[in-house]
């Protein structure tokens, strides 16, 4: 009967039947030294806050006057949508308790519990920019027509 069982897993329609699990041996000693050839760790990057424009995303400069215009596109700053407690979801689209509602979000207002909107961007140094590449030689030149390609591919194959 129990050479036709469908499933051979341990305790499934056990009869009492004990098997002896073989056992590996942990590995004794010390452990081999890590690979230094393999992938690269990536390079930490440093938080940066600033003030982004909510029309084109322009980081504005620290100092800059909110009663004013967004130096690249012209959109007012000093408006709901460039507001920290704009939520479009809320009552008034408002996080802060307001008497009424400002109807037009992206038009300049004066509101009293306006403050900017900071974002928080990781930024690091020279860590996404490439490598500086060495001045093309005469062997590393891209094939000006498709014999000049054909005649490198071949080149390679040779023995």
């Amino acid at each position: 009967m129990d050479g036709d069982r469908k499933y051979r897993q341990q305790g499934y329609m056990d009869r009492g039947e004990t098997r002896d699990r073989e056992e590996r041996p942990r590995q004794q000693g010390p452990r081999p030294p890590i690979d230094v050839t393999g992938p690269r760790l990536p390079r930490l990057v440093q938080p940066v806050t600033a003030t982004r424009c909510y029309n084109c995303a322009t980081t504005l400069p620290a100092d800059s006057d909110f009663s004013g215009k967004c130096p690249k596109c012209n959109a007012e700053l000093h408006c709901c949508k460039q507001c920290a407690h704009f939520e479009s979801s809320t009552r008034f689209q408002c996080l802060k308790p307001i008497p009424e509602r400002i109807a037009v979000k992206d038009k300049a207002n004066e509101c009293a519990l306006f403050s900017p909107r900071v974002t928080v961007m990781r930024e690091g140094t020279n860590a996404g920019a490439p490598p500086p590449r060495a001045a093309p030689t005469a062997s590393t030149q891209p094939p000006r027509n498709a014999n000049d390609a054909r005649a490198a591919f071949e080149s390679l194959f040779k023995k």
